[in-house]
């Protein structure tokens, strides 16, 4: 069993703390792990204890690498694999950046820098960079982040965006990680619709700009757990019937405690929407990617049957492809299409409607009156059951676009 990290008192506590770090330095451990925990507490009760001794590692962290660089017959070509890219080297050794927790483990593990050294880096100030998981950010989507002036006003070609990628990402990533909580949403894993694979940092970035919006715009009340019922969904897809419904639907779910996000998709997401948890704060995100009537009230209604159903403390995140037909036999999905489904059009409505017989505008419209709804749902459900995408193509574009109630959200 591990032993608390408590106060640091004395120097023998201290010794034995520094031991222990070593040992955990040495290590490998999960994100978000007990060990981990422990690494970060005692780096923190370290630093204190050395800030209020005024007790210094007897050699610092460059002097220490620069060391064992010249014990080992290396140049500083050579720690690359411990810092990164060779700029990053050159501004760890000139002081001009700070170790983070990664590259003191990497170099600890690798080279043997002593641990008592390294955490005498700089002030301990930076926990919260040390949070963060430890991102290959040269992988992020960073020229699609230029372009959406993620980074202000830069333009940098992509050697330049990957040479310094780390500098230009952490800094958008840290808000979202408090100083005594761990960022739960940073390191869920990615639970993916389908079987075509989302890019994983694309998606992620993706959940950062989603969350970054939910926390500026909370909704009006809070959530209340068990609320979505069958009845409340069939509520609110009948404000479908309205104009200005997608507006109205926002309004409704704010009132009822869960935020609805709009953010565009990046490339290779595939993505329509989301669901996910930050706290118990429930929120929907949709990107839009196809900006028609029918398809807003689905995916809607989709995430909306993961958010009552399928989110819990270790399910915090559903992305979803909806135009990927392997979803189907996939327990969560076949429940989430099944729920949307019945609320826009119930099942006992859609057996007996002369619509998915005649295939007529006349008789689309009849059964949207019956079932409360836009025709533009019904024109989408024949469409997507027949696999015809002309059918009823006029009650479909009729409808309009629903980016237009959302603009100052996918500017």
């Amino acid at each position: 069993m591990t032993t608390p990290v408590r106060i640091i008192r004395s120097k023998h506590e201290y010794q034995a703390a520094i031991k222990r770090l070593s040992d955990l330095m040495g290590t490998e451990f999960e994100a978000g792990s007990d060990a981990e925990n422990e690494f970060e507490l005692l780096r923190l009760v370290i630093g204190a204890y050395e800030a209020q001794n005024s007790q210094r590692s007897p050699v610092d962290a460059i002097e220490a690498i620069n060391l064992r660089l010249d014990q080992q017959g290396l140049s500083k070509k050579d720690l690359v694999p411990y810092i990164g890219t060779m700029s990053r080297v050159s501004d760890v050794l000139a002081g001009r950046r700070e170790l983070t927790t990664a590259m003191m483990r990497k170099l600890h593990k690798g080279l043997g820098v002593p641990a008592a050294s390294l955490i005498g880096d700089g002030d301990l100030d930076d926990e919260v960079d040390s949070e963060l998981p430890d991102y290959d950010y040269t992988k992020f989507p960073l020229v699609e982040m230029m372009e959406r002036g993620c980074f202000g006003d830069i333009q940098y070609g992509l050697a330049k965006l990957r040479a310094n990628a780390e500098e230009l990402v952490a800094p958008l990533l840290r808000p979202l990680c408090g100083k005594v909580t761990q960022p739960a949403l940073l390191r869920a894993r990615l639970h993916q619709s389908g079987s075509r694979t989302m890019d994983e940092y694309a998606l992620l970035f993706w959940r950062v700009l989603v969350l970054k919006k939910a926390r500026k715009n909370p909704p009006r009340a809070p959530y209340k757990h068990g609320s979505i019922t069958n009845t409340w969904l069939r509520d609110l897809a009948k404000l479908s019937a309205f104009d200005g419904g997608p507006r109205l639907a926002h309004e409704f779910l704010s009132k009822h405690g869960i935020c609805l996000v709009f953010e565009r998709h990046f490339a290779k997401t595939y993505l329509d929407g989301a669901a996910m948890l930050d706290g118990d704060q429930p929120i929907v995100a949709l990107t839009l990617r196809h900006d028609r009537l029918d398809n807003f009230w689905f995916a809607l209604l989709h995430e909306l049957v993961h958010v009552a159903r399928h989110l819990r403390a270790n399910h915090l995140f559903i992305a979803d492809n909806l135009e990927d037909k392997t979803r189907k036999g996939q327990a969560e999905e076949d429940e989430a299409d099944a729920g949307a489904q019945e609320a826009l059009l119930p099942a006992k409505l859609w057996a007996k409607a002369a619509v998915t017989t005649t295939h007529s505008a006349h008789d689309a419209l009849e059964l949207a009156r019956e079932a409360g709804v836009h025709p533009a749902i019904v024109a989408g459900r024949l469409r997507h059951q027949t696999g015809n995408w002309r059918l009823l193509s006029n009650l479909v574009s009729d409808a309009g676009s629903v980016r237009q109630y959302f603009e100052e959200q996918l500017a």
